[in-house]
């Protein structure tokens, strides 16, 4: 095994993993081997996510959407673009669901508060993946979540980003002072009553459960209200570059891994995202094929429930080996 240790902090972050075969990936409707390609139907909405926007108030070294505080490819939601799709919703009968906002860095949308009331007064229960820095404890965003918590209380849980338990690990990944200022923002919450969940991610050579521990003391010297030993309340991402080699899904595949597409994300989420210069919003198949034209699927939900062909390394990589989704 060939660790990666980054010459100026010294760290494990990681393991050598061989460039992605070229041969891979590029047909949509069979392998590299010839074998047919394996797909994934829709069996109806249970998470309809809205990436808020693209900006970000930091700059992470692995961002998988490539945000920053420069960033634009995604402009801000707004409740005008959202409303439509809440209406969706209730016309193709799907009921209440869970809604779900990432980024960017959702607090940076000056539409945010509206945007949670909006989800949360039509009964659905809303996640907000946060960095939980700056953004999020500006005094208008701390009253607007403040009297969203006092009058949806459960309904609401935010997911703070924090990518290893050490500070020196999450500093590396997000910049020297995000742990203390993501810790500031999480006491906070903590503190206010808020439901909680973490996401850490695995790329630090760790096995689990010594993951979970480093967690675990973290959590409870804070006296946050999270159980290391639920995979929803700590959730541990497997890492995802589209660069490196992992396996093709085929049909085959779903028996001899023991995995059910059902059990895959694409079967039951969808993205919701204003693309800059866009005329208005697009559905994408999921929160991480944003830049792949393959996996925009129309604009409406109606229109997106197509088939999803796991035509992408992350469909193989993130999903159907790692066993990972991004909804709670």
């Amino acid at each position: 095994m060939n660790i990666i240790v980054d010459p100026k902090t010294g760290l494990k972050i990681g393991e050598f993993q061989p460039a992605l075969d070229p041969k891979k990936f590029q047909n949509p409707d069979v392998t590299a081997t010839g074998a047919k390609r394996a797909q994934v139907y829709f069996k109806g909405l249970k998470t309809l996510w809205f990436c808020t926007g693209s900006l970000c108030n930091i700059e992470c070294i692995n961002c998988y959407i490539d945000s920053s505080p420069t960033a634009e490819h995604f402009v801000f939601i707004t409740p005008d673009d959202m409303e439509p799709y809440l209406d969706e919703i209730n016309a193709l009968g799907y009921g209440q669901i869970e809604i779900a906002f990432t980024g960017g860095e959702p607090y940076m949308n000056p539409h945010i508060i509206r945007l949670s009331q909006m989800a949360l007064e039509r009964g659905h229960s809303l996640l907000v993946l946060t960095n939980a820095m700056r953004p999020m404890m500006r005094p208008r965003v701390q009253a607007g979540l403040l009297d969203l918590q006092k009058r949806y209380g459960d309904k609401m849980t935010l997911r703070i980003s924090l990518d290893h338990y050490g500070q020196a690990q999450h500093d590396h990944e997000r910049g020297l002072g995000s742990f203390a200022s993501a810790l500031k923002g999480i006491n906070w919450l903590s503190d206010s009553g808020f439901n909680l969940n973490i996401a850490g991610r695995t790329i630090w050579n760790e096995s689990e459960a010594k993951s979970r521990r480093g967690y675990g003391g973290l959590i409870e010297q804070g006296g946050w209200p999270i159980d290391t030993a639920d995979p929803k309340q700590l959730v541990l991402f497997p890492e995802m570059d589209a660069h490196v080699d992992v396996p093709e899904i085929s049909e085959t595949c779903w028996g001899i891994l023991g995995v059910s597409p059902d059990d895959i994300m694409c079967s039951n989420s969808r993205m919701v995202v204003r693309r800059k210069g866009a005329g208005r919003a697009a559905v994408l198949a999921c929160t991480l094929l944003w830049d792949d034209d393959q996996f925009e699927l129309g604009a409406s939900l109606k229109q997106a429930r197509a088939p999803i062909k796991l035509n992408h390394p992350h469909c193989a990589k993130f999903c159907v080996l790692g066993g990972a989704s991004c909804s709670a």
